[in-house]
Parts: C-alpha cells; sequence; structure tokens
C-alpha cells in the first residue's frame, strides 16, 4: 500500500467497522421481529392483524432504512479497502473472511426474501425455525471477527470444531429457551 493513501484506508476501515455493526443489528433485528410477526398468527382478532399489520411496516422500514443501507455501505468501504491495498488478496485469511462475507450476503438476500413472503402472509418457517436461522449470522460473525482479529485462515480443524461448537450451544440455548416459553405458557 503506497503510505500516501494509508489515512483514506484508516477512513475506509472505520466506516467499514460501523457499518458492518448497523448491519448486523439490523440483521438480529430483522429476525426478532420475523419471529414477534410469526408468532402474532396466535392471537385472537383483531390483536392479530394490529400485530401483523404493524409488523410488516417495521420490517419494511428496518430493511430499506438500515438493514440494506448498511450492507450496502460495508461492501463498498471493504471493495475500497482491497483496492487500497490489493496486497491483503495475498493473504489467505482474507480469502476465508470473503467467503463467510460471501455466506452473510446470501444470508442477506434469503431475509430479504422472508419480508416479503411476511408482508404477502406466507408463513413458511415457524418460530422456532426463525430462531435458529437467527443464529446463523451469529455465527457468520463470530468467524469473521476471529479471521480478521487472528489474521489467520485458522487451522481449520480447529476453527470448524470451534465454529460447530458455538453453533451447537447456540442451538442448546434456542432450545432450552423454547422449552422454557412453553412451559411459561407463551
Amino acid at each position: 500500500m503506497i503510505e500516501s493513501l494509508l489515512p483514506f484506508y484508516q477512513y475506509f476501515k472505520a466506516v467499514h467497522i460501523v457499518f458492518v455493526i448497523s448491519w448486523m443489528a439490523g440483521l438480529f433485528y430483522i429476525l426478532s421481529l420475523f419471529i414477534y410477526h410469526t408468532e402474532a398468527n396466535d392471537k385472537p382478532e383483531p390483536e392479530k392483524s394490529i400485530l401483523q399489520k404493524q409488523f410488516v411496516k417495521m420490517e419494511a422500514t428496518l430493511w430499506k432504512i438500515i438493514a440494506t443501507p448498511a450492507m450496502i455501505i460495508s461492501v463498498l468501504a471493504g471493495v475500497f479497502m482491497l483496492t487500497l491495498n490489493p496486497d491483503l488478496l495475498q493473504a489467505n485469511w482474507m480469502w476465508v473472511k470473503l467467503g463467510f462475507v460471501v455466506g452473510l450476503l446470501i444470508y442477506h438476500f434469503i431475509c430479504q426474501n422472508i419480508v416479503k413472503q411476511l408482508k404477502n402472509d406466507h408463513y413458511k418457517l415457524t418460530s422456532f425455525q426463525l430462531r435458529l436461522w437467527r443464529e446463523l449470522a451469529t455465527i457468520f460473525m463470530i468467524a469473521i471477527v476471529f479471521v480478521v482479529i487472528l489474521k489467520s485462515a485458522i487451522n481449520w480443524i480447529y476453527g470448524l470444531i470451534g465454529i460447530m461448537g458455538v453453533a451447537m450451544v447456540i442451538m442448546i440455548a434456542v432450545k432450552l429457551y423454547k422449552n422454557y416459553r412453553k412451559k411459561r405458557g407463551e
């Protein structure tokens, strides 16, 4: 990287971090809205209709004003960082990170499809399935952060075991939470 470009790189890096945080917050929150929106089906009328109408509005606003713009700015800032420092593409860890980012982008667009489905009253996933789906974003986030911080493609055996271990803990926690809610009559 040319030293004169270092300040620009640092600005893009700061923008990238801020908007990745915003993007992740949007993804986590949209899934919570999906869960509550789906669970509103179990409410009696008129509560059900009122809640579902409100959730459609909240989901659209969150998606159009926070999650998608944050995703776009995150990706653009990342592209500018790679443009200013193309040597990063020589590092194995960067390709691992980019692989996880592609997975997160696919996740984002699947969520966008769920926004459209719920708007049209198509409930393909249960609230439990949506809870599990929400945790996939957590797994992507953890994987990306560890790869970037450690600057290593991580020994794949340990990395894979670690990510699978985190996934198992999250799934068990979701299942325990489901049982807890069931016992409380929710």
